[in-house]
């Protein structure tokens, strides 16, 4: 709901509710009076279209939601505005004959009366709704937060998750080069054995070789 709307509307009701009255009284005055008269209701006429329009421009920029019902109240207070001018207009016509005049002025007097009344009633309930509106608007507001600060809790939970994994990931790598280092020192060490082994085995052999030189050498 729009605080600038409700305070243009709250001028326009007091200055309709006004104007009804100045019609009223325009009705029952002659000569200078009731042209001074007929001139501060011209201008207050004037004062209410300008408030309209702004409560339209403001309607306008809102969320479709509320603009609808904001548009609609507009209606009629444009219709409101509208039978005001009627009303000027037999008052500026001064062709009223005192009976009429006073019928009108009966009749004026009911007609604000009945006609503020119906702006009060109008403007409590036109409120209401727009509380009700505004209130599911901030409530669908906090439901839209919440499910945002709940993807972007999951988002983090992922973000963790898949740093785990690259963590895991980097140390199994980290294993297979520590296994294929040991495979390739273990088959260095084998090669080292078989090489020590044949080496032995020569040395061995030469042994025995001279051993036998020996012997025979002695026992010749």
């Amino acid at each position: 709901m729009s605080n600038v709307f409700e305070g243009y509307e709250r001028q326009y009701c007091e200055l309709s509710a006004n104007l009804a009255k100045k019609c009223t009284a325009a009705g029952a005055l002659n000569g200078e009076q009731k042209k001074q008269k007929v001139s501060e209701i011209k201008t207050g006429i004037d004062e209410a279209e300008a408030l309209i329009r702004k409560m339209d421009l403001e309607a306008r920029s809102l969320q479709p939601n509320i603009k609808g019902v904001l548009l609609a109240k507009l209606r009629e207070y444009k219709s409101d505005l509208n039978n005001l001018k009627t009303e000027i207009k037999k008052i500026v016509s001064g062709n009223l004959n005192p009976s009429a005049r006073d019928e009108l002025l009966e009749s004026g007097m009911a007609d604000a009366m009945t006609a503020s009344a119906d702006q009060r009633t109008r403007l409590m309930v036109s409120t209401e709704r727009l509380n009700k509106t505004s209130d599911r608007v901030k409530d669908s507001r906090r439901t839209m937060l919440e499910t945002e600060e709940l993807g972007v809790s999951i988002l983090q939970d992922l973000h963790s998750q898949r740093q785990s994994l690259l963590h895991a990931h980097n140390t199994l790598h980290g294993v297979d080069d520590n296994i294929g280092k040991s495979k390739k020192i273990l088959s260095n060490m084998s090669r080292r054995m078989n090489k020590n082994k044949w080496i032995i085995g020569g040395i061995v052999l030469i042994l025995v070789v001279a051993i036998i030189v020996i012997l025979y050498f002695k026992l010749k």
